[in-house]
């Protein structure tokens, strides 16, 4: 039996791109990238873009999404970059495979940037530094449960979109940002205690200072390839029979109308007050 195809998803602030991976996590052909529609940017829109710059994608067996914000089991719990207040208990991963009728997992995309990354050995860290700033932890290759680091202060009342994220470094300059980043690495030095931090993100390749041997900087495409990491564990068991039949070749890219209104229709879990 021939190895799944993976259509890998990386949702930014700014673009959305896409690549077909194979078996091994490799990139089948060229990736594709659009601009992300202007914000905010709700579920409907969301979606439609992404189904939309889906079809000129060949058939895939299987979905791998990164998010940016915080996901649980492929569920938005935020999205600051996008709008939180749209997007805040929105089941994406339900209306990505309502869309395709294709298995989809969804997770933070710091996290899947970071599983094409890390080596697998002891504490090793993900930063990206884009239109905001993410992070992902991971001790001998598996990965924590998510922190929104991003969201702590760092300096003042500045927490680390604001401090090293894309409006930051427009504002202050790259001078100053770059001294801002390197204030942030050493933090996480103390706060983490890694062993090696990987950065990141569009923005990475403006960093202009020697980095500490401990600190590298990846490519952007970790964010795609680290998709594959997402089914790993799929992989390794026996094939599961198909939930519903695939669509036809014609009909790959349905409507992105219906896969929203089905995602909403699931409640939202909420903590009880005390």
């Amino acid at each position: 039996m021939a190895a799944s195809s993976t259509l890998a998803i990386d949702i930014g602030g700014t673009g959305l791109k896409m690549a077909l991976l194979d078996g091994d996590g490799q990139m089948l052909g060229e990736r594709v990238r659009v601009p992300t529609p202007p914000k905010p940017v709700g579920p409907e829109v969301l979606v439609k873009a992404l189904a939309e710059a889906a079809s000129g994608v060949s058939s895939f067996d299987r979905v791998s999404a990164g998010f940016p914000g915080a996901v649980r089991e492929g569920r938005v719990i935020t999205a600051p970059n996008l709008s939180t207040e749209l997007w805040a208990g929105f089941d994406l991963q339900a209306a990505l495979t309502e869309l395709w009728h294709k298995p989809v997992r969804v997770m933070n995309d710091a996290d899947v940037q970071g599983f094409g990354a890390i080596r697998g050995k002891g504490v090793e860290m993900v930063l990206t530094l884009g239109t905001g700033a993410g992070t992902s932890l991971f001790y001998n290759g598996q990965i924590t449960p998510h922190l929104e680091l991003a969201h702590h202060p760092i300096r003042g009342k500045k927490d680390y979109d604001q401090y090293v994220g894309r409006v930051a470094l427009e504002t202050k300059g790259k001078k100053a940002w770059n001294k801002r980043v390197q204030r942030v690495i050493e933090v996480l030095r103390v706060v983490v205690n890694f062993d090696h931090l990987y950065i990141g993100g569009g923005n990475a390749k403006k960093i202009a200072f020697d980095l500490p041997e401990d600190v590298t900087i990846v490519s952007n495409s970790d964010g795609l390839t680290g998709g594959i990491a997402l089914w790993r564990a799929e992989a390794a068991a026996a094939p599961a029979p198909a939930a519903a039949a695939e669509p036809a070749a014609a009909e790959a890219i349905p409507a992105a109308e219906p896969a929203v209104k089905k995602a909403r229709k699931a409640p939202v879990r909420r903590k009880p007050r005390t």
